[in-house]
């Protein structure tokens, strides 16, 4: 019998927008089965890459945001041991892992090289499940459309959007998990 996918929506939290020259402070997935079960959560904060530095736009944003930078700069790992713990924690998961974000390209391209960085793999291969783009289609529109401002209310639950990373990991998986539903 086929593994089931396990669709893993995950949230980065950064100090600029691309690794290598900036950080990524924190990130949290929240694993799910397509009915919505929420099978586990795995969050790490990590130290700023050496040599690194914040992005002085991106800096100027957490200067507005004090709790999502407080709770991202407690109990900070080395990347390279969050890592393995991440990819260990993927292997453990009951099927295969998706990796699913909002928007993916951000959020995957700071998981894709951390995890080949630190752990030398990736258990999402190359790929990642991109939610706007599912919108998109569920929608009929065009892509610069596929906002959240434009979705329907019945796709949210009333969960957390507070750019503490596992909050927003779990908020957006049950927000894929609610659009995943509604294909035909």
């Amino acid at each position: 019998m086929a593994k089931p996918e396990i669709y893993v929506s995950t949230d980065v939290e950064s100090d600029g927008p691309i690794p290598g020259p900036h950080s990524m402070l924190s990130f949290g997935s929240a694993a799910y089965l397509a009915d919505k079960t929420l099978i586990g959560t795995f969050s790490a904060n990590l130290e700023t890459l050496p040599g690194a530095t914040g992005h002085p736009e991106t800096m100027a944003w957490w200067a507005q945001n004090q709790p999502a930078w407080d709770a991202c700069r407690k109990d900070c790992l080395p990347p390279e041991q969050a890592m393995v713990d991440y990819v260990a924690w993927l292997k453990k998961l009951p099927g295969k892992p998706v990796f699913v974000a909002y928007p993916a390209g951000f959020d995957f391209m700071f998981v894709y090289w951390y995890l080949i960085r630190f752990a030398g793999e990736s258990p999402f291969s190359h790929s990642a499940l991109d939610m706007k783009t599912l919108a998109m289609a569920l929608l009929k529109t065009d892509y610069r459309e596929a906002t959240k401002r434009n979705m329907p209310r019945e796709w949210f639950d009333p969960l957390p959007h507070n750019h503490i990373a596992l909050d927003d990991a779990i908020e957006q998986g049950a927000l894929f998990c609610n659009m995943l539903n509604r294909r035909q």
